[in-house]
């Protein structure tokens, strides 16, 4: 097998002598001079040779083109994104590099979410057996504790039943949002929305977190416009938003505080939902991974306040099954601002 820059000399040289030989012959028949035919002869020698050098001269830039994606394509094989191939040569070759680089690129994003991807994996893998061990645990040792019989006194024996049942409880939990999640992350769960009025999911949602909003003397002020179209929502679905901000709103705002829940109708086809807390705020290095699966800010605190980080991840999912948008905004000692989008009715 023979190089390109090979073939394409070889090629340029049979055709200029080929040419030789049939002019040779050409000026034979015609019945030249010797002395006309050793000067058209030379003529065309020297218009072959002056041919061969401009073919040399000409193809370099391809050789050259050809040899950069090759040695690109080497760069790629052992995972080395990095760099482009110059646009150099015709301009084939030059949109042929342009669509190379275009590759390396969405490769490079690839790999990149590839990586990512692994990195959650192994994540994903340990929080769930960390979140799942610790009940476990407890639930053992509380339960070796009751078959050893080392349990003398009655109010002990209820606590540690209360405790099993607790963690019990919280492993079912878990699985539960696992569940969720990964049916929410598959598209399994039918996508059947309604029409529904925001303020009555805004009641029932405060209902039910009555008791805890009383508990931290918290104060609810609801910011609604008095002409709120109705919106095309999953109402059981979007609940669960709802009261994931809520819930978290309250688990880190002071005694005494207030939580705002303002309506916004800024958009022709969405309605933009704000829960504002006064708690403690979130850094600003955590924002990019609050609605991460397992993620938990100051993980030695939101062990005090339970959870194993799977609420906002659910709520993302639930968002964008209803083709809305989700995110927050915080400082530090300022509180936080969680917001979503649903869909009006049309």
């Amino acid at each position: 097998t023979m190089k390109l820059r090979t073939h394409l000399h070889v090629a340029n040289g049979l055709s200029i002598s080929f040419i030789r030989i049939f002019l040779i012959f050409s000026y034979k028949k015609m019945c030249r001079s010797l002395d006309e035919i050793m000067w058209l002869s030379m003529v065309t020698i020297l218009a072959g040779t002056i041919s061969f050098f401009t073919h040399i001269f000409m193809t370099r830039p391809i050789e050259k083109a050809i040899q950069l994606i090759s040695l690109k394509s080497k760069d790629i094989a052992n995972g080395d994104f990095k760099g482009k191939v110059p646009r150099i040569g015709p301009i084939e070759f030059q949109e042929l590099a342009d669509h190379f680089n275009e590759m390396s690129k969405k490769l490079e994003e690839s790999f990149s979410q590839l990586q990512q991807l692994e990195s959650s994996r192994r994540e994903l893998i340990a929080n769930i057996s960390h979140d799942l061990r610790t009940p476990l645990a407890s639930i053992r040792s509380f339960v070796e504790a009751l078959q050893d019989n080392i349990i003398d006194d009655e109010e002990t024996f209820q606590r540690y039943l209360n405790t099993i049942q607790l963690e019990t409880k919280r492993l079912s939990h878990l699985i539960d949002d696992l569940f969720q999640l990964s049916q929410l992350e598959l598209g399994m769960d039918a996508f059947k929305p309604e029409r529904y009025h925001l303020d009555n999911l805004i009641l029932e949602t405060l209902q039910n977190q009555y008791l805890q909003l009383e508990e931290k003397k918290i104060e609810v002020s609801v910011n609604f416009p008095d002409k709120i179209p109705p919106v095309t929502i999953m109402p059981e679905k979007m609940k669960r938003v709802f009261v994931n901000f809520i819930q978290n709103a309250i688990k880190y705002s002071p005694e005494d505080s207030m939580i705002l829940i303002k309506v916004e109708d800024s958009s022709s086809d969405f309605i933009k939902v704000i829960i504002i807390d006064q708690g403690e705020g979130i850094p600003e290095e955590e924002l990019p991974r609050i609605f991460d699966r397992f993620y938990r800010i100051e993980k030695s605190r939101n062990k005090e306040y339970g959870g194993v980080g799977l609420g906002l991840s659910i709520a993302k999912s639930i968002v964008a099954l209803h083709g809305g948008k989700i995110g927050v905004e915080s400082k530090l000692g300022k509180g936080s601002s969680f917001w979503f989008t649903i869909p009006k009715f049309k």
